[in-house]
């Protein structure tokens, strides 16, 4: 592929990334909230997720799903059901204050499979790949699916990388949080306001 082009995606990828949005939003929740183990772990299943919707676009699943209106509801109420259900778990746990230690007691298992659901549960992300990928393809370059999956791998890297820093930086603001007990015991309730709101922007965004 053409280097320019592959760069040119790169720096479009990375701004997106970078922009608010539910996947950083829930990295930057459970890194604060069990410090930077979690997030990172929290990342790979996001990433995981991110290779799923990569496959997906490259063989023509997310071209069905956009087209479907009622798969496209499906998929998008029910990863709305699930950050609900994150923040109602959160809301139950009011009263309880991060542990002192950042990783004390973490279910990393339980961190890689909320990212990993949470992220295939988001059909945005499919159709982002579906919008994005073709103005970055050229009849030129030889084989469009081949293209399509260098991209995809293009900006699941990128990914990693800013979710991870994001994951190194909101451990350390945790840390802070864990000195002051008070604030520390409110961090549950942030965070499940913090999942609500990505929840009911998810369920009542638009396509």
């Amino acid at each position: 592929m053409d280097l320019i082009l592959v760069l040119s995606f790169l720096g479009a990828a990375v701004v997106l990334t970078i922009m608010p949005g539910p996947d950083n939003l829930f990295t930057l929740a459970q890194s604060i909230a069990g410090g930077k183990r979690a997030g990172i772990w929290t990342t790979l299943g996001l990433c995981t997720g991110l290779l799923v919707h990569i496959a997906a676009a490259v063989i023509g699943l997310s071209a069905l799903i956009y087209q479907s209106a009622f798969a496209f509801s499906v998929v998008k109420y029910a990863g709305a059901a699930y950050l609900l259900y994150l923040a109602y778990q959160s809301f139950q746990a009011k009263d309880t204050a991060l542990p002192l230690e950042s990783g004390t007691a973490l279910d990393y298992r339980s961190l890689y499979k909320k990212g990993l659901i949470m992220n295939l549960l988001n059909p945005k992300v499919s159709l982002f790949f579906l919008a994005l990928l073709p103005q970055f393809i050229s009849t030129g370059n030889g084989n469009i699916q081949l293209q399509m999956l260098t991209l995809g791998l293009v900006f699941l890297i990128q990914a990693f990388a800013i979710f991870s820093l994001i994951s190194l930086f909101a451990g350390k603001v945790g840390m802070l949080i864990r000195r002051n007990p008070s604030l520390s015991r409110r961090m549950n309730l942030i965070q499940g306001g913090l999942f609500t709101l990505i929840g009911l922007r998810l369920a009542f965004g638009e396509k």
